[in-house]
């Protein structure tokens, strides 16, 4: 296998001045947004992406310009949560238009590039073995394309949907070194704080500012009485587990998963609802933490 210092004589490929001219595209792309957010847990199955689609369409209706990355190349779900699925991408020659959901939420998803619903990403290599051996690095390159090469236009906010694991905090960082803070999302077990420690472990060692934890799964309503009662049972409160500021306690409520699976806004479809309550107070906090820098 070839160092980095030889790639460069390898048949005039010029690795090294591609990925230094993408990389410099992408620097070129964020100087029109405001704010940039890392949305990670560490731990799969905690609805992060849910929760994404759903503070990015409640920013959007506080009046913010919004785009998304769905920054988990191989499960990409935010196209579908948020309605695009179907938006057929047009390409310029200053980049590619993202999609853009009825509200105006703007995205760009792995999931809008694939044929068909059970086609997975494969990378070209010789063989898939040899894929394996360079896909983390394939996976940043194509994060880096997703954020450079789309027309994103003034935003001020780009939430970037990592999948889970706490490897990829570094990943977004190395391509955004000034990202502007990170939400931490959990939900009530013991498990799952167990992991999502090691994340916020991994924002401060990176210094990367930590906006806060969001408990997902906070509760359950009862769809008849109204009543509200723990889904699951911990003895430790995120306040404590983690010792940060938490931005809000998400309640379980089923429309929500409906409304991700047939992609319509959430918080704006059910704006009464105790959830959509408190995820509006989560992007208000949000817009509060960036107010104040």
């Amino acid at each position: 296998m070839k160092s980095y210092k030889e790639l460069p004589n390898d048949a005039g490929s010029n690795i090294i001045g591609q990925v230094t001219a993408q990389a410099n595209r992408l620097q070129k792309r964020l100087v029109s947004v405001k704010h940039t957010v890392a949305i990670v847990s560490g731990k799969g199955g905690v609805g992060k992406s849910a929760l994404t689609a759903n503070l990015a369409t409640a920013l959007t209706l506080n009046g913010n310009t919004v785009g998304g990355v769905d920054a988990d190349i191989n499960g990409p779900t935010l196209a579908k949560m948020m309605g695009v699925r179907n938006a057929e991408l047009a390409y310029t020659p200053t980049g590619v238009n993202p999609a853009i959901t009825t509200l105006g939420t703007k995205l760009i998803s792995m999931d809008l590039l694939l044929a068909a619903d059970d086609a997975p990403v494969l990378w070209n290599a010789h063989t898939q073995k040899d894929a394996f051996t360079w896909r983390s690095t394939m996976e940043v390159g194509a994060l880096r394309e997703f954020i450079a090469d789309t027309e994103w236009g003034t935003l001020d906010y780009l939430l970037l949907d990592l999948p889970p694991g706490t490897d990829r905090l570094p990943n977004v960082v190395e391509l955004i070194p000034n990202l502007g803070g990170v939400i931490i999302v959990t939900i009530p077990s013991e498990v799952s704080q167990l992991i999502v420690k090691k994340s916020v472990t991994m924002a401060q060692l990176l210094n990367v500012p930590i906006i806060g934890v969001v408990e997902n799964m906070a509760s359950y309503v009862c769809q008849h009485c109204g009543k509200e009662e723990s889904l699951f049972s911990t003895e430790e409160s995120p306040e404590t587990a983690f010792q940060q500021v938490v931005l809000g306690k998400i309640p379980f409520d089923p429309r929500l998963a409906r409304c991700s699976d047939n992609g319509t806004p959430y918080v704006a479809e059910y704006s009464d609802s105790l959830a959509s309550k408190a995820l509006m107070q989560v992007a208000q906090k949000i817009q509060r933490f960036f107010d104040k820098l």
